[in-house]
């Protein structure tokens, strides 16, 4: 297996962990989310194709290109990505990818673009395993009556993107206990990262 390189840099939505190779990067994650961990080993098989080492090149590329967007100097990321997921999911995040910088759509006009219309709990599942946060940008995508859905990273860090993109000063949010962030979860609270970076 080729390992991928990570680097957790500080954003002002706590650590971020990204993982890249010589190629691109493959996983951006909230590092408290314990997310990033299960994302590795689900691209297990993929990276087992690619020849090419970890290398924090890109990770770093990527860590410069997230402090833009977080400065609203940046609306499109540009560092190659690698979207390792099943077709249907690959289908849904290029779709997630032309959904402009300050805009939404709905999980019903999300399933609508992908080809199945009634797959709206299908998109909401592939947004869901969405290996890069931000980047490919799951929280552009809301409820078709507004309300926000769901979000990995919890429901506070969703409300702060899209009002960083919408324009609106982001600053009423509960950064500090993201972690005890249960709204998107049903009620359990989030489990810890166990990466210890």
């Amino acid at each position: 297996m080729t390992p991928l390189a990570v680097l957790v840099v500080d954003s002002p939505l706590g650590p971020i962990s990204i993982g890249a190779n010589e190629d691109a990067v493959w996983s951006v994650e909230f590092s408290d989310a314990n997310r990033f961990e299960s994302h590795l080993s689900r691209l297990d098989a993929e990276r087992d194709r690619s020849p090419n080492p970890g290398s924090l090149t890109l990770a770093s590329r990527m860590a410069g290109e997230l402090e833009r967007y977080f400065h609203r100097e940046l609306q499109r990321f540009e560092t190659p990505i690698r979207l390792a997921g099943t077709p249907f999911e690959r289908a849904v995040w290029e779709e997630l990818l032309r959904i402009p910088f300050g805009e939404t759509l709905s999980y019903a006009a999300l399933a609508h673009r992908v080809g199945d219309p009634k797959a709206t709990r299908a998109v909401g599942r592939a947004n869901g395993a969405n290996p890069l946060a931000i980047v490919v940008p799951c929280h552009r995508v809301v409820e078709t009556g507004g309300g926000l859905g769901g979000y990995g990273g919890g429901l506070d860090r969703k409300r702060f993107l899209l009002d960083l993109e919408s324009g609106q000063e982001a600053l009423n949010y509960d950064l500090q206990n993201l972690e005890n962030d249960s709204s998107d979860r049903g009620g359990e609270p989030r489990p810890q990262s166990g990466l210890g970076l």
